[in-house]
């Protein structure tokens, strides 16, 4: 198997790369500014942005490098990591009783070889009182995370059912990026 890279810090991507078998990785982070061109749909700027961190990232010419890229979207607009607990209060509260989207974008970067694609799922949020949100946000699990919530923790308290890929909103969609190893002639079964 070539050496893997996996260009991010987050621990969950680590997490899920290990579930999937993947144990003898390399973690290098790539420093890259995460802007986009207006006008792209959701999957569109998670798939740029998840490219220029393959781009950003430094591999050796038989590494596969991993890049990803997740994004909460509410209608159109995009949901980031909460800036204090206010803001985290706010978005949980616009999230309730609502559907929203998760968004990853993906790439492997081999040499010159790029492949970048990515997966959505819709998320659906039970009603849940103001004070149910800040004891939430008073465990301080919604604070580094797009959305501010994990589904991983207590955050799954608050979601009433998922359409699509679970590890898509932990981060990684871990089947459809089994496959796109498998283009790259690492197969995981």
């Amino acid at each position: 198997m070539p050496q893997i890279v996996l260009a991010s810090g987050s621990p969950r991507r680590r997490e899920l790369l290990e579930r999937i078998g993947v144990t003898n990785f390399l973690v290098r982070v790539p420093e890259v500014e995460e802007n986009f061109p207006e006008g792209l749909t959701p999957p569109e700027v998670v798939e740029f942005i998840s490219r220029e961190k393959a781009e950003a990232s430094l591999c050796g010419p038989d590494e596969i490098v991993i890049t990803a890229d997740t994004m909460v979207f509410l209608d159109d607009s995009r949901l980031g990591k909460p800036r204090d607990e206010a803001h985290a209060l706010e978005m949980l509260t616009a999230l309730q009783g609502r559907r929203h989207t998760v968004c990853t974008g993906v790439t492997l970067r081999q040499g010159d070889h790029y492949q970048t694609e990515s997966e959505s799922t819709g998320v659906f949020f039970r009603s849940a009182t103001q004070k149910e949100l800040r004891r939430y946000i008073a465990t301080g699990e919604p604070m580094d995370k797009a959305g501010a919530y994990g589904v991983q923790g207590r955050g799954a308290l608050l979601v009433e059912r998922l359409e699509g890929d679970f590890f898509n909103v932990m981060g990684l969609p871990v089947l459809r990026l089994a496959r796109m190893l498998e283009r790259f002639g690492v197969h995981l079964l």
